[in-house]
């Protein structure tokens, strides 16, 4: 018990000197343009320059009001466009991993979304399930929600951790078996469709929002999905246009080899006129989808995609969030024009289960 009670204490002092060592850093780049106004004669001292002013503007760290946490790049399926593969299997121990999900909560976090990866793949669900229900009953946070491909969720993990979760995302890209077993999606005898049926009815079972993630591609950018999402009826349909990463799904160091999946951005117009009458619908484009996105890879370091490829921070249990999040190349003013903050508690959710 005594053992218990020093972990719980060495892993609070901990997290506080996380977020001294962030504030630290931030003061440090302030004073960077206080000390250059020291050295000007006169009236300058008292009235910030234009350069002094926009420094200011820059230096100020972006406020992480969701956060997508892919704790694992490991996964059972082998998608041909994957832009997070398996490029190691590391994945923090549950109390780091709450540490730093508390000093995000103390910089401003509303949601969490953990993704992969496979999120179930460890510890056959248990992690991802302690992270969740840590996050709604001692965080408090509004939404809490998984991506998933769905092949290895159980009704049991819904018994024991379906209260704490906000919305459960199902990645499916087609509703043709044979699509998805070409696109890399499936599991050998395993129907992906069907699994998404079930889970569909468990999420109404247990009174979890349901979402669909719909990565339009070369082999799936004709189908018309309209019957079957309807029939579905989940809160959103996301739908991505194939994104290629160098180091990831793109380049000499990548896994996956992803440019044949790639479709023109008049190819993606297309399949969205088609599915314009469904009103879950959420189009997400090349464009709004690369710098709206706050990442943390499995080490919590936020990942720059600006330049085409995942461009790590440092650490937030090293230096803080506040001082890793300048580097993350997010574009909050994107996040807010994709319509990245919707009504995401279901709590606040008028749903039919």
């Amino acid at each position: 018990m005594y053992q218990a009670m020093l972990d719980r204490v060495l892993s609070v002092a901990r997290a506080v000197l996380a977020a001294l060592r962030g504030q630290l850093d931030a003061l440090c780049w302030s004073l960077t343009p206080l000390s250059l106004s020291l050295s000007l004669p006169g009236r300058w001292r008292d009235s910030p320059s234009r350069w002094e002013r926009k420094q200011e503007c820059d230096d100020a760290s972006p406020t992480p009001t969701s956060v997508n946490y892919h704790f694992t790049r490991q996964c059972n399926y082998k998608c041909g466009f994957c832009f997070h593969t398996a490029k190691t299997s590391f994945v923090l121990p549950l109390e780091e991993a709450k540490r730093g999900l508390a000093m995000l909560k103390e910089a401003g976090m509303e949601k969490i979304n953990f993704s992969g990866g496979e999120p179930f793949l460890q510890d056959r669900g248990e992690f991802v399930g302690k992270l969740v229900q840590f996050c709604k009953q001692e965080l408090e946070l509004p939404s809490v929600s998984i991506v998933s491909n769905g092949s290895l969720i159980r009704e049991r993990w819904f018994k024991k951790y379906g209260e704490y979760l906000d919305i459960l995302a199902i990645s499916c890209d087609s509703f043709d078996e044979d699509v998805n077993v070409l696109i890399g999606r499936g599991q050998g005898k395993k129907n992906h469709v069907e699994n998404l049926h079930k889970l569909r009815q468990w999420c109404r079972e247990y009174a979890v929002a349901f979402k669909i993630n719909s990565v339009i591609n070369r082999f799936n950018v004709e189908e018309d999905m309209n019957e079957q999402i309807k029939a579905l009826n989940p809160v959103r349909w996301k739908v991505f246009q194939c994104l290629l990463i160098e180091g990831e799904n793109s380049g000499e160091d990548a896994l996956r080899e992803a440019e044949k999946f790639v479709i023109s951005d008049e190819d993606f117009e297309r399949f969205l006129d088609r599915h314009k009458d469904i009103s879950c619908l959420v189009p997400e484009s090349n464009q709004k989808m690369r710098d709206s996105y706050l990442i943390l890879d499995e080490y919590m370091r936020f990942l720059n995609c600006r330049n085409g490829r995942k461009e790590p921070s440092k650490s937030i249990l090293d230096v803080g969030v506040e001082a890793a999040i300048k580097f993350s190349g997010f574009d909050e003013k994107m996040f807010l024009t994709r319509g990245g903050k919707y009504v995401w508690s279901k709590a606040d959710m008028k749903l039919d289960w």
